[in-house]
């Protein structure tokens, strides 16, 4: 099951188990989107998502793990990851990023997803036009799967999806390069990274029957983070907000099945020119 580089290489029955899961997630973030209103806490968003993932007979990825107290992470503002649910209440306005993850028969799948409170009526353009580019280089990382040789190329179309939308939209946009995507399975976090900004490391090569969990964080302005008091909630350290996408993805023999999009990401793949190859 692990190659050389102690990855671990799933077969067609397993990804057909992380696909469980990742509907799961989907069904759990949608639901979560669906509930946020001005006026409720974020710990009323986690349990909007702990009775979707229950009711599927599922267990949360998040809880305990490593000690973390819920079943979601909810990032407001310029929290970039890790927010802890709790007492705060949201407001029209505010922009949301909600990491989730599941497991089903022992396999994890995670994802994330971010919007505004009360949708585009309440939200800053440069906040929607954040959250675009962020999901636009999510999608464009997940595509690089399909043709690259290395996870480089994943990293090198997420850096050049972002390059491109902070042209487009005359912003500065800073790719957060502290926290990185990562394998995924039979835990929540394997081998290999999967970055989201160019370097000189080519990664690991891509193979049929890896899962990746490719996730990029953007902020509106610089890329340096650091942790909050709590030991969990990692913000901007200048202070800008930030956006975070992200899908747990499989690699098959013919293709590509994205786990945690309810169409198996068919939709945003055949905009960028590649199908998806479903067990």
């Amino acid at each position: 099951m692990f190659g050389r580089e102690k990855i671990e290489y799933k077969t067609p029955e397993q990804v057909s188990c992380m696909r469980r899961a990742g509907l799961v997630v989907a069904a759990a973030l949608r639901a979560v989107e669906d509930a946020a209103a001005a006026g409720l806490t974020t710990a009323d968003l986690d349990a909007v998502a702990a009775a979707v993932i229950a009711d599927a007979g599922a267990t949360a990825s998040f809880l305990g793990y490593e000690g973390f107290p819920a079943t979601v992470c909810v990032s407001v503002n310029d929290a970039v990851i890790h927010g802890i649910p709790g007492g705060r209440v949201l407001a029209d306005g505010d922009l949301v990023s909600v990491d989730c993850g599941a497991i089903v028969d022992g396999w994890h799948a995670d994802a994330a997803v971010s919007f505004v409170v009360g949708g585009e009526a309440a939200a800053d353009p440069r906040d929607l036009a954040l959250i675009r580019a962020t999901d636009d280089a999510m999608w464009a990382g997940v595509a690089a799967l399909a043709s690259g040789e290395r996870l480089s190329a994943v990293a090198n179309a997420v850096d050049d999806s972002i390059t491109d939308a902070a042209e487009r939209d005359g912003a500065r946009y800073g790719i957060v390069e502290d926290y990185v995507g990562h394998g995924i399975g039979t835990a929540m976090h394997q081998p290999p990274d999967v970055l989201n900004y160019r370097t000189r490391e080519r990664g690991a090569k891509i193979r049929p029957g890896m899962c990746l969990a490719v996730e990029p964080m953007v902020t509106r302005g610089d890329q340096l983070t650091h942790v909050c008091e709590d030991d969990w909630t990692v913000v901007s350290s200048d202070g800008s907000r930030a956006a975070h996408w992200e899908h747990t993805v499989a690699i098959l023999e013919d293709g590509l099945w994205v786990l945690t999009a309810e169409d198996g990401g068919a939709a945003r793949l055949a905009a960028l020119g590649v199908e998806i190859a479903p067990v």
